[in-house]
């Protein structure tokens, strides 16, 4: 980073978070957090109940699809998506405003810039949630989502990137990225310190404890998703097979296929569950000036 950017860069953050401006940023960032464990804690419980069905052969699918259509048949659904679809495209900005500033923070090269990748990846992300959600809202009938019609589309997705060399190399490259994203949730979840940007002087003892270990728990099942997913996309790549590519649903089917398969997933369930109301700890704890 030029170190001559710093000084402006953290002027632009405190003014930022001062008045109105401030004001603003922590509602964003508090509703964008609650929205992101309101998907986690939907996505869970459909994991659960996957894990529920003999064999995992449910029909509705345990991912964030899956979770946004189960809000939509819903009584008063569309409100509710339309909500969580200003929650999410808040978070979005949120991990913008992260990508700016919160590498002032990190120590080192190698940090900032894995601070910059984690935070722009999450803002794309989550923007791209957003637009799928609010067409949800917008269409006139919700669109059903099946577990089939789900990998139907990952796998019609991964067949465009293997059509070419560089599409081949970039599935190889998405997929060692998301397996490294899941060694530093499993090294995260091992350091069972998940306060050090919360304002540790509003919370109780206990509740100190309990956010440590819903957010141990939630990132160890985070690692284990994004690691496995990672482990299929390279394979995919390697073996030019768009079949071997796998979302959130289809690892949670080939979990629940596997001997104890069930327990197995139903463990993996409760993790994400426990990562969602970690959130919700997260969105009333946080410090959430800019870049903290």
């Amino acid at each position: 980073m030029d170190t001559t950017a710093v000084p402006p860069l953290r002027g632009l953050a405190g003014r930022l978070g001062k008045g109105k401006s401030g004001v603003w940023l922590r509602a964003a960032s508090r509703l964008g957090l609650v929205s992101r464990g309101t998907v986690y804690v939907l996505v869970g419980y459909l994991a659960l109940r996957l894990a529920a069905v003999e064999n995992g052969d449910g029909d509705e699918p345990a991912s964030t699809a899956g979770a946004v259509h189960q809000l939509a048949v819903q009584p008063w659904g569309r409100a509710v998506l339309a909500v969580l679809s200003v929650g999410l495209a808040a978070y979005a900005v949120t991990q913008l405003v992260e990508a700016v500033f919160r590498p002032l923070h990190a120590g080192g090269t190698l940090g900032r810039w894995q601070q910059r990748v984690v935070s722009s990846w999450g803002c794309l992300l989550y923007l791209v949630f957003c637009v799928s959600t609010v067409s949800q809202v917008l269409a006139t009938r919700p669109e059903a989502t099946t577990a089939a019609s789900e990998h139907r589309d990952e796998t019609a997705r991964a067949t465009d990137l293997l059509r070419t060399v560089p599409g081949r190399l970039l599935l190889i490259v998405i997929g060692l990225v998301t397996a490294g994203a899941g060694v530093v949730l499993l090294r995260r979840s091992l350091r069972l310190n998940f306060r050090e940007r919360f304002l540790s002087k509003d919370m109780q003892p206990g509740v100190a404890l309990l956010t440590n270990a819903l957010g141990a728990t939630g990132c160890l099942a985070r690692a284990v998703v994004f690691g496995i997913a990672g482990v299929f996309l390279v394979k995919a790549g390697v073996q030019s097979d768009a079949q071997e590519t796998k979302g959130p649903d289809a690892i949670f089917r080939y979990i629940a296929s596997a001997t104890l398969g069930p327990y197995l997933l139903g463990a993996l369930a409760v993790g994400l569950l426990c990562y969602g109301l970690y959130c919700l700890l997260e969105a009333r704890h946080r410090d959430l000036t800019p870049g903290r």
